[in-house]
């Protein structure tokens, strides 16, 4: 159950999320519950920065609307993607674009954060095991530094 986000939100961000981490030979975002991240920091979150937030997400909706007749989660992928890559761009903004930069900004960062501190990013895609810290360390094997 969402702590923050309503359902629809939640669903928002969840295919948000997937769009900047995709399902490939690896899960994707929403495998990961990056949307579950996201609704997490956002029941922690400032109330300005959530409000904000949620002005994003609901401007997502607008603009996809506005563009293709629908709700961001019922457009079609391409047109979602042709979306997201506006708002990716450095430079460039159609005028109508601009008040969602800083919000998919946000949301690529939060679905980083949240993707890479599970076992699906850390582990399947990178590799790593978590470990942060050798338990033994032996020290430098060079016969030349031994005492």
């Amino acid at each position: 159950m969402p702590k923050a986000l309503s359902a629809a939100q939640l669903e928002s961000v969840a295919t948000l999320a997937e769009l900047v981490i995709p399902t490939t030979d690896t899960p994707g975002a929403r495998a990961a519950l990056v949307d579950r991240f996201v609704d997490n920091v956002m029941a922690n979150a400032q109330p300005a920065d959530k409000e904000r937030f949620l002005a994003g997400l609901a401007w997502i909706d607008t603009r996809s609307t506005a563009l293709y007749g629908k709700a961001f989660t019922s457009a079609t992928p391409a047109q979602q993607t042709e979306l997201l890559t506006k708002l990716a761009a450095a430079s460039g903004h159609a005028a109508e674009d601009a008040p969602g930069v800083p919000f998919f900004t946000a949301m690529k960062g939060m679905t980083i954060s949240g993707y890479y501190s599970t076992k699906i990013g850390l582990e399947q895609e990178l590799g790593d095991n978590g470990q942060l810290f050798n338990p033994t360390f032996v020290g430098c094997t060079h016969p030349e530094h031994q005492i």
